[in-house]
């Protein structure tokens, strides 16, 4: 079997030995009666991290940003959130489906949506209209490229959903990466949101499982939902062990995957018929691939063949992520060449 350097996501990475070693040894109880020692412990470490009170350890990101609006909405409520952002795109309408309210879109710029356009779209007292019920910002932005939004965005969105009493959650998938990449810690993006989701089983590297964190009553009213929802994961210490792991050892190792995404980004870049059409803030590499002649399949494939496996982001665009598993050896001796190699077997370089 061919052993493939993976750069579709940051979420194929495999547990490390300590992690497989922490999962082993796990102390486990029944998490549905608050009985888990590691489940308790990893929420109250996530809890203090984001300098909230309160978190709750959930199946996925997605799982924790649909309770976001079941908690935070009522049904035909509306939320505001950024065009391209995954809840709008990649959650299956769970919004919509679960929470009952409709998105409103806007179209921001590098993931960041401007405050005013926010302001804009927040509802007036109006018998047609729906309420706005939350207003959502993801950071960093997968669409972007792994674009950080910046705090004084995230600032300028919190101080006036305040002033219109409208809660603010940050999807915070890749927010350890948005917090290395700004030389900040995670409770600064945190402090700017009611709610905050982040993943366990991206960048951190663990093998699953998300964090959902707020005020007490937040996630008093969020453990129901998780419940309602079949969340309640019972012996989950086998996974929150290696979580935990995640958490003390895989934080300020982030900065080598943003130093390999740029790399990387610069010699796709020197590449005659390639161009990364994103700033590198962190882990995510956009390449625009339509001018090299060759598809998105045939990129895919051939360089599959060559024993990369990476991911289509749209028409002409690959997308390349670099995570725990992807070393300095593997971008200059196999993946650089790979590609020069494929681009001049079909007369580009």
């Amino acid at each position: 079997m061919i052993s493939l350097i993976d750069l579709r996501s940051d979420t194929v990475t495999k547990p490390t030995d300590v992690m497989r070693r922490a999962a082993f040894e796990a102390e486990v109880g029944d998490d549905v009666y608050g009985e888990d020692p590691n489940v308790n412990a990893l929420e109250q470490e996530a809890a203090h991290m984001l300098g909230k009170e309160d978190a709750l350890f959930v199946t996925s990101g997605t799982q924790g940003n649909q309770i976001a609006a079941l908690v935070h909405c009522q049904p035909g409520q509306e939320v505001i959130l950024e065009a391209d952002s995954h809840i709008f795109l990649y959650e299956g309408a769970g919004i919509s489906a679960l929470a009952g309210v409709q998105p409103r879109t806007i179209k921001g710029e590098r993931g960041a949506m401007n405050p005013s356009d926010v302001e804009a779209a927040i509802r007036g007292d109006d018998i047609h209209f729906p309420e706005t019920g939350m207003i959502a910002i993801e950071n960093t932005h997968n669409k972007a490229g792994g674009a950080v939004v910046p705090l004084s965005n995230m600032w300028t969105i919190h101080q006036l959903a305040k002033a219109y009493d409208i809660k603010v959650h940050l999807d915070g998938a890749r927010l350890f990466n948005a917090a290395v990449a700004a030389g900040e810690p995670v409770s600064a993006f945190a402090g700017y949101t009611d709610t905050v989701q982040f993943c366990l089983s991206k960048g951190l590297g663990a093998p699953a499982g998300s964090i959902i964190a707020g005020s007490a009553d937040f996630i008093k009213q969020a453990r129901k939902w998780r419940k309602r929802l079949g969340g309640g994961m019972r012996q989950a210490g086998i996974l929150a062990a290696p979580a935990r792991v995640a958490l003390r050892d895989h934080v300020t190792r982030l900065a080598d995957d943003h130093r390999l995404a740029r790399q990387l980004a610069t010699g796709l870049d020197q590449m005659t018929g390639l161009s990364v059409t994103n700033q590198v803030d962190t882990n995510i590499i956009m390449v625009d691939v339509s001018e090299s002649g060759l598809s998105n399949e045939d990129w895919i494939n051939g360089l599959k063949e060559r024993g990369i496996q990476v991911g289509a982001m749209g028409p002409g665009v690959l997308r390349f992520v670099t995570h725990l598993d992807i070393h300095e050896d593997d971008i200059e001796l196999t993946v650089v060449p790979a590609i020069r190699q494929l681009l001049s077997a079909n007369g580009g370089l």
